[in-house]
């Protein structure tokens, strides 16, 4: 590139500017920062006091896992993963799920849904980038099983897994956690991929998602892949060095993935975040799930995820036109992270 470049997202009606002009190396963005731990954390064991009872608890039995749930006052001990109601929760359940409508032309409503916090791990600082492989089965697992429940409620429309890495992108704790919150209607950006993509269906009898992942995996937006995912930089990027995973077979959510899609997504977070980790010393970042639960929407809907390193500020510009200005070209973050990514897979096959 050697003039700045306004480019449209595949789906979106959103636009970001390619500024080669403004341009920026991926070392640019590396802080020192020391992050304040609380001196007493409590989402760490012996502390589980201090949050709500547990709706889900994985606990070592005999080689395997033993779901459980705190009742009766009691906390379990001794826990691999621990799912709990966040305790200032934005979203929360209804007493009759019956009654939750939100119309069309509602300008005001109860947030009624579900907000809760993962524990990826006993072990405070078992982030991603750094995690277990077994460990990130298990926290993988805990998703398909929270998703699974609250997408069962009938006033469920949609369920948002993201997570918040560092206080300058918004983690309030430093344990390594991922919260869900489930809200009674479909959020803006994923509708209107679900409708853009549904358009292209009903044209091409093709789901526009696969048609991506195939024009990426040999464009120089190109990061990783394993035999079930697939990673690189979006065409439009709107976040210096952000990047997003997809699974190669079509599916529309998590639950559909097969025990080995698991353990395959397990490795490409493990690999790509500890490579973003390696590459600018553990920034801050944002990741996000976008799924489709509508079965409507399994034919052209394809479920990813969305990595947001936090490095830049929208400003005035950003907030008040929805155009973004991107520092960092995809194809400079793709080959920065490439090169990052194959050390870390080469570094993690070495310890195994």
């Amino acid at each position: 590139m050697s003039a700045n470049e306004l480019r449209r997202d595949y789906l979106l009606d959103r636009w970001a500017v390619i500024a080669v002009e403004r341009k920026r190396r991926p070392t640019d963005f590396v802080k020192e920062v020391e992050e304040k731990k609380v001196k007493v954390c409590p989402f760490c064991p012996d502390n589980e006091h201090m949050t709500p009872p547990a709706v889900l608890v994985y606990v070592p039995s005999n080689g395997s896992i033993r779901k459980e749930r705190d009742q009766n006052g009691f906390r379990h001990k001794g826990w691999l993963i621990r799912c709990f109601p966040n305790l200032y929760p934005a979203f929360t359940p209804a007493d009759q799920e019956e009654n939750v409508q939100i119309k069309e032309d509602t300008v005001l409503a109860k947030a009624f849904g579900h907000h809760e916090v993962i524990a990826e791990s006993p072990h405070h600082d078992e982030h991603p980038g750094v995690a277990r492989i077994p460990q990130l089965v298990h926290v993988i697992n805990a998703y398909l099983d929270r998703l699974n429940a609250l997408s069962a409620k009938t006033y469920t429309q949609y369920v948002s897994i993201f997570r918040n890495h560092k206080r300058d992108a918004g983690a309030s704790l430093s344990h390594t956690h991922t919260q869900l919150i489930s809200t009674p209607f479909v959020p803006r950006i994923v509708a209107e991929e679900m409708e853009a993509s549904r358009r292209f269906w009903v044209k091409n009898k093709r789901c526009t998602f696969c048609e991506i992942i195939k024009k990426e995996r040999d464009s120089p937006r190109f990061i990783w892949e394993n035999d079930s995912f697939v990673a690189f930089a979006p065409w439009a990027s709107v976040h210096p060095l952000e990047f997003w995973i997809f699974p190669k077979r079509h599916q529309p959510t998590l639950l559909d993935m097969s025990r080995a899609e698991i353990e395959d997504l397990a490795v490409a977070l493990r690999i790509c975040l500890g490579g973003l980790k390696s590459l600018l010393k553990d920034p801050p970042y944002n990741f996000g799930f976008h799924i489709a639960l509508s079965k409507e929407a399994s034919d052209y809907y394809h479920w990813h995820l969305e990595v947001y390193p936090k490095l830049t500020i929208w400003a005035g510009f950003e907030k008040s036109t929805g155009i973004f200005i991107n520092v960092v070209p995809p194809e400079d973050a793709a080959e920065s992270l490439r090169e990052a990514v194959q050390k870390e897979e080469k570094g993690l096959v070495a310890k195994v």
